[in-house]
């Protein structure tokens, strides 16, 4: 990748991680209101293990889970942005759109604003012809910011291979935007 994409909404920075985004990323990675639809808790070591990986992704591909800033004061309140999925998934290669913010910020617009924009990004910028997005079937709340930006709910419920068998948030349900969707939006 040549360039390092990062942009601005309204209200918010979508940018690289940085160093001190370490703490408040663990912070949020242990509260189990924000961490309730995961199969477990990060410890720190976890949390910033995972936020190597994003800022690694963006530096090797100029895109990722970007971390999220509020205006002006630049404080760190989460990621939203665009990946690919590791594991293998029945709907595998794909682009998925996810997001984690610190609870003290839902309920204000936030996530929905980041990714609408980071949508654009997606099919804009990097021509994607489909993102996609999952969740386990009970995350209600995740499964509303899909519909609000556009994507359409799949027939299709599959067993997430990264959830032990058993847990009952193993069961998830699949969400899909065309690039063709988006643009007649």
């Amino acid at each position: 990748m040549s360039y390092l994409i990062e942009f601005e909404t309204k209200r918010l920075r979508l940018r690289q991680w940085l160093p001190g985004d370490r703490e408040p990323f663990a912070a949020l990675n242990a509260d189990p209101t924000v961490m309730a639809f995961f199969p477990c808790l990060l410890d720190r070591a976890a949390s910033d293990a995972m936020a190597d990986r994003c800022e690694s992704l963006i530096a090797e591909r100029g895109w990722g889970f970007w971390a999220v800033a509020m205006k002006p004061a630049g404080q760190f309140i989460g990621f939203v942005g665009l990946h690919i999925p590791a594991a293998e998934l029945p709907f595998s290669p794909c682009v998925e759109i996810g997001w984690r913010l610190a609870c003290s910020y839902w309920g204000k617009g936030l996530a929905t604003e980041a990714a609408t924009e980071t949508l654009r990004i997606g099919f804009k910028c990097l021509n994607l012809s489909e993102i996609v997005s999952f969740t386990a079937v009970h995350n209600s709340r995740s499964r509303a910011l899909m519909q609000r930006i556009g994507m359409h709910e799949a027939p299709i419920l599959f067993d997430h291979p990264a959830v032990p068998v058993g847990n009952p948030l193993r069961q998830h349900c699949l969400y899909r935007l065309s690039h063709e969707q988006w643009h007649r939006r």
